[in-house]
């Protein structure tokens, strides 16, 4: 199949599609005589695969080392579970620092008259008076 029709079931752009080949997260495509990339299920489950770790957040680094590790066998499986799991924690972090703004903005949103429209006054005040001119 073309890279057009890969794209569709893949649900990956064309460009995308190079990029990942050209930067080794998915494996040489098939060309056929006339230099067309010729994919076949095996490449849009490479596709597919790289786009689900990319989804979840595995930078193309990790992702390429992922790759790398992959191919060398099962012996690498301990330093593959590695990268999964420093990429949970990093995803935890994340969600974390999330939440504790959510939780801020609740809260703002929450007290707004009480505490904002104050604090936003003092701040007007304050830019009027530091605009003024100093004699």
């Amino acid at each position: 199949m073309n890279i057009k029709k890969a794209s569709e079931l893949s649900g990956v752009s064309a460009d995308t599609i190079r990029y990942y080949e050209r930067i080794g997260l998915i494996p040489p495509v098939k060309r056929s005589t006339t230099g067309i990339r010729d994919f076949d299920e095996e490449d849009l489950r490479w596709i597919v695969f790289s786009r689900q770790m990319r989804n979840a957040g595995l930078s193309i680094e990790s992702l390429v080392e992922y790759l790398t590790l992959f191919q060398v066998g099962n012996e690498t499986v301990p330093a593959r579970k590695e990268i999964i799991a420093n990429q949970i924690s990093q995803l935890k972090e994340n969600a974390t620092a999330l939440n504790t703004a959510i939780e801020r903005l609740e809260f703002k949103l929450a007290n707004y008259d009480e505490h904002m429209i104050p604090f936003e006054n003092t701040l007007r005040d304050f830019n009027m008076n530091s605009n003024k001119e100093v004699r």
